[in-house]
């Protein structure tokens, strides 16, 4: 049981990869913390762990199954929390319809009223006013609240963390990882994190990847 990418291999341009023949493995319970110099293409691989991107060589498998070309409904079982939340949600949509994105085998007031009963409202501090309000007339901060929760609505047995709480005032930031980080606990999740704070990969990280040295 276990998140891995097997042999990846993949680049923007030819000729320059940023990764070749790179493996990982993210065990359940397991908080990995991605590590490098901007540009070494942390961001790029969190989205291949999530099948944003295919690589152009190796594979992603989750828990013995290739991520890539999955059928049937559900939600993806690899969730991840974007680095820049106004890019996550459709302007048209109020973040209650957003929201409840994450649990894509209920309706919209079921999802909601799950997310309530779960406590992930209050868990990531989203105020029940702004579940009827558009994108645009929340910040930055309030949306990656909303980024969270979807995330942990849908259940998935990995989450991938791109500074998710980067945007965030000190204060909220320990909010919002002492949640995330006991409902990992709870469900026995594991995390794949990216941060630019050393401190905080030092509290939260059970061990370092070096995705630079691929």
């Amino acid at each position: 049981m276990s998140l891995e990418a097997r042999g990846i291999s993949f680049g923007y341009s030819a000729g320059h990869p940023l990764y070749r023949g790179f493996s990982l493995s993210v065990a359940p319970g397991e908080r990995v913390a991605l590590c490098g110099a901007s540009g070494v293409g942390k961001t790029t691989l969190c989205r291949i762990l999530a099948g944003y991107l295919r690589p152009h060589a190796g594979e992603v498998v989750v828990d013995g199954d290739p991520l890539y070309g999955r059928r049937g409904a559900g939600a993806r079982p690899v969730q991840l929390i974007w680095q820049h939340p106004e890019q996550a949600f459709d302007g048209r949509m109020r973040m209650g319809n957003s929201l409840a994105e994450g649990a894509c085998d209920l309706s919209a007031p079921a999802a909601i009223e799950l997310a309530r009963s779960q406590g992930l409202l209050d868990a990531v501090g989203i105020r029940e006013a702004w579940l009827s309000r558009y994108p645009h007339e929340l910040s930055g901060g309030e949306l990656m609240r909303f980024c969270v929760a979807r995330a942990l609505l849908a259940a998935p047995r990995y989450l991938i963390c791109d500074e998710m709480t980067a945007m965030l005032d000190m204060v909220t930031q320990a909010e919002v990882w002492h949640a995330v980080l006991r409902i990992a606990r709870e469900r026995d999740m594991g995390l794949v994190v990216v941060s630019h704070a050393p401190a905080l990969l030092d509290r939260i990280a059970t061990r370092r990847v070096d995705v630079g040295s691929s």
